[in-house]
């Protein structure tokens, strides 16, 4: 049987500190979180890896270094109200829930969804509020969100999410590039009102359904 503990362990000082990981509160909620459990069965053998691990149905969890730098890059605070688009099982909005107050965990896999509440009560995990619906609608009875994590690549946020921000609210997700290409990941800020992104890394990060942009008219 892998011996999970350690491979945590390696995961947070092989491949989270080397790559400008440096969060206190969050390298110790990863050194806490058994990541497996967040996986089938089938797949918690390579929990630890650094790479996207398949949740089923065409889903991933994301790759360790990628989801963490997208957690510190918000800054999460323990007052804030956060929204994650595209829960999977949940191992990304139970990160937050150690360091922010409230977590509107938005899924539109009814099944992953029910998996993720699971983990996460038997797990001791409060103030995550499960919600299945279209993951491009996020949860507007829940907001305003001082911070949204896509937990996925997408080709473009719709306007329903950047809506749901707070002012000085934080979003970060990974933008995805041309067939064959990387992703960026992506840090955007609402200031004044007004929503702005700044690029942060590369990311391969695997597609999220239901985030390509509207047709456009040809003439």
């Amino acid at each position: 049987m892998p011996d999970f503990t350690r491979a945590r362990r390696n995961m947070v000082d092989g491949q989270l500190r080397p790559n400008r990981v440096t969060n206190a509160a969050l390298l110790a909620a990863i050194g806490d979180l058994p990541r497996e459990r967040f996986l089938p069965e089938a797949f918690r053998s390579v929990a630890y890896a650094d790479e996207d691990v398949p949740l089923g149905g065409g889903r991933h969890l994301m790759e360790p270094m990628v989801l963490a730098r997208l957690i510190q890059a918000l800054q999460p605070q323990a007052g804030d109200r956060a929204l994650v688009v595209g829960a999977g099982r949940g191992y990304g909005a139970a990160l937050l829930a150690r360091l922010v107050k409230t977590v509107a965990a938005v899924e539109s896999d009814a099944a992953l969804a029910a998996a993720g509440g699971q983990i996460t009560k038997d797990l001791g995990l409060a103030g995550i509020q499960w919600i299945v619906g279209k993951l491009e609608q996020g949860a507007p009875g829940a907001a305003p969100f001082d911070v949204v994590l896509v937990e996925g690549a997408v080709r473009q946020i719709p306007q329903t999410i950047l809506d749901q921000m707070a002012e000085g609210g934080r979003l970060a997700v990974t933008i995805s590039g041309a067939p064959g290409a990387m992703g960026v990941a992506q840090l955007f800020v609402k200031d004044g009102g007004v929503t702005s992104g700044r690029p942060l890394f590369d990311a391969g990060t695997p597609l999220l359904p239901g985030f390509a942009p509207p047709p456009r008219f040809t003439f």
